[in-house]
Parts: structure tokens; sequence; C-alpha cells
């Protein structure tokens, strides 16, 4: 129901908004902080790929396939993955659409004499952002830019509109981009670190 009562105002969802008053008993305190609060669950207070993280997706998953809780457009493309499910691969239990970096990668290393961390990209260089990345073929150390040089702010408000995130990801071939070595793969995969970067919470979003 809208703000005055009427029932005819559209309501612009940002976060998980409860459907269901009499339900709110049923909700772990981990979905009704987000609901009160309206923090989308792509921007999830828990860290990301934690047990509560998951147990937090498969909750409102269930939820939304009841119709108790009504969710934005980002959050109903992320619960539409299959994330918070596990499945067995070589044998061991793995978590499925949970996009994750090799353990042997997130190290510190070694770049033209000095120690750098792996796989946190970083704002400056020679285009907007750049990031240390090691090739797992040649075992050696790679910098590598990506970013338009003159993105700023207009950046920031790019990766919060779906539409303007799916275009990109169309234009880009996101969905093809797995060289961690390439700047399409770290252009493609930005969502994933607004924080650090200076551009808002974490999105875990999909291309």
């Amino acid at each position: 129901m809208c703000s005055c009562g009427c029932n005819t105002c559209e309501i612009k969802i940002t976060g998980p908004l409860l459907t269901e008053g009499k339900v709110k008993s049923m909700l772990s305190e981990g979905l009704q902080y987000h609901i009160d609060k309206q923090i989308p669950l792509f921007e999830t207070v828990y860290r990301i790929g934690s047990e509560k993280h998951l147990s937090l997706i498969k909750e409102a998953r269930k939820m939304y396939s009841r119709g108790i809780i009504d969710l934005c457009e980002d959050d109903e493309h992320l619960i539409k993955t299959h994330l918070g499910e596990f499945d067995l691969y070589e044998g061991e239990s793995v978590p499925l659409d949970l996009p994750m970096l090799e353990e042997d990668e997130v190290t510190e290393a070694e770049f033209k004499g000095k120690d750098v961390p792996l796989n946190k990209p970083k704002r400056g260089g020679s285009k907007k952002f750049y990031v240390y990345v090691k090739n797992p073929k040649t075992k050696r150390v790679k910098k590598v830019s990506f970013g338009a040089a003159g993105g700023g702010q207009s950046l920031k408000v790019k990766i919060r509109d779906s539409k303007a995130r799916k275009a990109f990801a169309a234009r880009h071939r996101c969905s093809s981009k797995k060289d961690r070595t390439s700047s399409g793969y770290w252009s493609c995969n930005l969502p994933r670190y607004a924080q650090a970067l200076g551009l808002g919470a974490n999105m875990n979003t999909f291309w």
C-alpha cells in the first residue's frame, strides 16, 4: 500500500518490501533488517559469500515465490540465479553462481621491485582504474588499466542504473569475459568492487 492510503500510487521499490504484515514473525532478523532499512539484497549487510549472506538470498527467494515480499528489479535478477544453492563439482560441494577468486591468486606479489596486492582494483594509472593480476600461464604479475579516463561520477550513476548496466554488458559481451588479465574482465566486474573504488556499496551483480 502507498503512504497516502489510496492504494493506487506507483511505488518505487528500493529494498525488499513486505506485502503481508501478519507474516512478519516468519522472517529472519537479517531479512527484516533489509526490509526495515530498505537495503537491496545486492547491497547486503553481510559479507558476500558468507553463510548468512547465502541464507538471506535463499530466504528471500522463498518469500518472493510465495508473494510475501516484493523486490526491486536488480534483486529479482539476483534471486533468479542459483545463488545460495550448492552442488557437487569433482566430488566437492561448491556454491553456485557465486563469483570467486582463485585461492592462490588472493595474495601479494612483486611488480617492478615492489610488493603489490593482487586482484584489488584501485583508482589512477593511465586510465580511470588499475589492478595487478598474475597471469596463470606465465606466473608473471601484470598491471591492467581499465575504465574511461573521464568516467568519474557518471560511472557511479551508471552502475546503479540496471538498464545502463544491461546495455553495457550487452555492448561489451560481458558474459564472455573470463580472462582476469584483460581490461574487459575488470570493466565488466566493476560493480563487485564499487566500495573500494569510491562508487558506493558493492553490488553482487551477474553480467
